[in-house]
């Protein structure tokens, strides 16, 4: 039998401590061999700029294989509809049974967040208390959760181009008691932040690398996994110390690394490392206070497994989703 799982019930079930220590958990399966990853294929037709991203994974720990196909489709705003859409298959790696079909949007936010805690726990200055968010959407309310679970956090510095939405977000989080400060420019986030989340899509550059002030660390978040997408500058990069989730994923998607490379500012072999083998002890991660650390986030469907496994475990001890005979 196979469970379907509808974003609802997939928001009643998520747990961010819990998909947190899964991320970090399946960043060290990947980095010691016992997981498979391969970098994502670009599915494009000429006629149109929507792409669909087939996102696969395969862990041993957590017996399973799945698959992510992420839509993006630039042009679904003007219609109203979501830029991005994506759906998650579970397969049972013992016996090849499709064990769960879950829609994309809560498992991705959230996970996406969890692998941003991840680098924070490993690369930010262990005192950091004012995070600073460059974007106020939904993803910005999940990296609240997340960033405080895993540092002090005091302070929230916003920045949106939306007032409205900046509103919005602090009704979100009035829950947690922190104190907020509603930022006018994208420099005076950077400029305050301990830890720096930057959650939108961004096709040039927000995040300018003169801004950084010794400590900082960013998580770079928001682009889509795009050659010609980004939001640090090419500066930015070069004076940080940059982790990824994949490197092959990132050499293949991330425009923020991709352009800096092109434009002979920095090496792919210039990356510190995948936060994988920072987790796992091979390599090392922040060395000093005066650091600029920058975990360059893409996104990989081993993290779409991690919280997979979380929320079909979850869901199977609740009673939640509707149960299909896919071979009926």
């Amino acid at each position: 039998m196979t469970l379907m799982l509808k974003a609802s019930e997939l928001e009643a079930l998520a747990d961010m401590p819990g998909t947190i220590a899964a991320v970090e958990r399946a960043f060290v399966e990947l980095s010691r061999g016992a997981a498979v990853q391969p970098a994502p294929d670009s599915l494009i037709l000429p006629s149109s700029d929507a792409r669909f991203l087939p996102m696969a994974a395969l862990s041993d720990i957590d017996e399973l294989a799945a698959v992510k196909m992420l839509a993006d489709i630039p042009g679904n705003r003007a219609v109203s509809l979501p830029t991005q859409r994506s759906t998650i298959m579970l397969v049972s790696r013992l016996t090849g049974e499709t064990l769960a079909i879950l829609d994309g949007k809560v498992p991705t936010r959230v996970r996406t967040a969890a692998a941003s805690a991840v680098a924070t726990k490993l690369l930010a200055r262990s005192g950091s208390t004012t995070l600073g968010l460059v974007g106020a959407g939904a993803l910005a309310v999940a990296h609240v959760e997340a960033m405080i679970a895993v540092r002090p956090i005091e302070k929230v510095v916003v920045w949106s181009r939306s007032p409205e939405t900046v509103e919005a977000f602090c009704r979100e989080i009035a829950h947690h008691g922190l104190a907020v400060g509603r930022a006018v420019s994208v420099q005076e986030v950077v400029e305050e932040a301990d830890v720096l989340c930057t959650l939108t899509p961004a096709v040039e550059p927000l995040v300018k690398g003169k801004w950084f002030r010794p400590g900082l660390h960013v998580n770079a978040v928001g682009s889509r996994p795009r050659a010609d997408h980004r939001e640090i500058d090419s500066e930015g990069m070069a004076r940080a110390k940059v982790f990824v989730d994949s490197l092959p994923t990132a050499k293949a998607k991330s425009g923020g690394l991709i352009i800096p490379v092109g434009e002979g500012v920095m090496t792919f072999d210039d990356v510190e490392a995948e936060i994988g083998d920072v987790a796992a002890g091979s390599k090392r991660g922040r060395t000093s206070d005066e650091d600029v650390t920058l975990f360059n986030s893409v996104g990989i469907g081993l993290q779409d497994l991690a919280i997979g496994r979380i929320l079909y475990d979850a869901a199977l001890s609740q009673g939640l989703g509707t149960r299909v005979e896919m071979a009926g």
